[in-house]
């Protein structure tokens, strides 16, 4: 199992989709396995409960299958706020976004899948790779 990548929630709710394309990647990477943070399965939570409108009994399954292909979250501490800030500040990515990044260092990721960042954005020793760009 890989433990230097991580993923955003914008990248695992593609699991979920009917975008083929999207679906496929997203799939192909979790097989490889990776890391996710407590904010992730939070944010997963709510945008599957809001927008997409989804019972608990098809999201229970979907978190299940998460964390079964990723490491044990990473816990959000205070340590992970404070640099989560820091990295809000200097950045100026949103908050949750930022708890994601700080998230993925704290876990020792090199790697953080994510279709709403910077791609190629380098943070430290992790750098932010859209999985879906075509370059």
């Amino acid at each position: 199992m890989r433990v230097d990548v991580s993923f955003d929630t914008s990248v695992l709710l593609y699991s979920l989709s009917d975008d083929t394309f999207k679906n496929g990647i997203v799939r192909r990477l979790l097989v490889d396995g990776g890391c996710i943070s407590v904010q992730v399965l939070n944010e997963f939570v709510n945008v599957a409960r809001r927008k997409l409108r989804m019972d608990w009994d098809e999201i229970d399954p979907a978190l299940d299958a998460i964390r079964e292909f990723c490491n044990a979250p990473q816990s959000v501490s205070i340590n992970t706020h404070r640099l989560a800030t820091a990295f809000a500040r200097r950045y100026k990515y949103h908050i949750y976004d930022c708890l994601i990044i700080a998230s993925a260092i704290e876990a020792g990721c090199t790697t953080l899948y994510s279709e709403d960042m910077q791609d190629g954005q380098v943070i430290g020793a992790l750098t932010i790779r859209n999985p879906f760009s075509k370059k």
